[in-house]
């Protein structure tokens, strides 16, 4: 019972830091809810049993207090150079230094060093947390102090780092870690032509990221040498699981498409081609290695493994589970039937 309310407290705090920054109408109320956010995510993913669990902890710490403590620093600064009037190029410099700590916190390209590494050490729970409710804040942010050519050099870096650096890697983790690295650019290029359809993109992202997770976790998938012998004794969930990428892949007719497909369209309307060809282009490359995963769980049996698998195939949760991916992958078809 303790265990569950120090739990419900932390994840209470961790919603309301975030809402706090969103909904403050100055730069100290959002350094105030960053800080709220940061300091109540630490205990939820800190565990003194596990050792990975303790590091990952650490590390995110360091990263997110550095960041915030240069946040407060600019803050200062910001409001010095304003009473003393200077030069606009100063605070051009002041904006892209705010859309930099941004872009840190979030772990988008090219300050995403500390991403993957943070995200291997942790379960799927926290990755949920960590690739999902933690973007919102800064996105929220970096929407404030938009600088056009520095965002697009950003969703360029993003999308590229996020495609090829899911390439050579065979633990899960880190591969989902570039794939949200990837989408970060997709995120942010919808974020600086319409902010609506970034909070559409995020919630099919969303949508999409925890049927996969709850299914990885559900079986205890870690690891591509895991889906070799088939990490699912029912077929159908293989089949769920392989759609299921593959719309996060954004993948027509699938889910994951839609927003894609709005993004495009935008971006053709405000014609910028060569930055839509690189989105498409390294996007295909992150289709690559969900299909590489797939590929192997289908052709593949390999009977060595890392640890026991759980077979919960039966379960009736699973089953209801099952339908409901089932429903989410293929309602962009109704869509289309309805209103295209």
């Amino acid at each position: 019972m303790f265990k569950f309310s120090f739990k419900f407290m932390f994840f209470f705090t961790l919603f309301f830091g975030t809402l706090v920054s969103i909904s403050s109408m100055s730069w100290l109320s959002i350094w105030m809810g960053l800080e709220i956010n940061l300091l109540s995510f630490i205990p939820l993913i800190n565990n003194k049993k596990n050792i990975f669990l303790s590091e990952s902890s650490i590390k995110y710490f360091l990263i997110q207090a550095m960041a915030s403590a240069m946040f407060l620093f600019l803050i200062i600064m910001f409001f010095f150079m304003v009473s003393m009037d200077l030069n606009k190029s100063y605070l051009l410099m002041m904006n892209v230094l705010f859309s930099s700590l941004m872009i840190l916190k979030m772990g988008a390209a090219p300050f995403h060093f500390w991403f993957p590494s943070i995200s291997e050490g942790m379960n799927w729970t926290n990755n949920l947390i960590l690739m999902t409710w933690q973007k919102i804040a800064p996105m929220m942010i970096l929407s404030y102090t938009m600088n056009f050519n520095f965002l697009i050099f950003i969703v360029i870096c993003s999308t590229m780092v996020g495609g090829l650096g899911g390439l050579n890697q065979t633990s899960l983790r880190k591969l989902m870690a570039f794939s949200s690295i990837n989408h970060m650019g997709w995120m942010i290029s919808s974020m600086m032509l319409n902010e609506n359809l970034w909070m559409m993109y995020f919630i099919f992202y969303l949508i999409l990221l925890m049927n996969i997770f709850i299914l990885m976790n559900v079986f205890n998938i870690y690891y591509m040498n895991q889906t070799f012998m088939m990490m699912f004794s029912n077929k159908y969930f293989k089949i769920i699981f392989f759609l299921l990428l593959l719309s996060l892949g954004g993948l027509p007719p699938f889910l994951g498409f839609f927003p894609k497909w709005m993004i495009m369209e935008l971006l053709i309307s405000n014609n910028m081609f060569m930055l839509m060809f690189f989105m498409i282009l390294f996007s295909l490359i992150t289709l690559f290695f969900y299909i590489r995963i797939t590929y192997t769980a289908f052709i593949l049996n390999n009977k060595k493994m890392n640890w026991t698998l759980k077979n919960n195939s039966n379960s009736m949760k699973y089953k209801t589970l099952m339908i409901f991916s089932i429903f989410m992958n293929f309602s962009l078809l109704l869509i289309n039937l309805i209103f295209i």
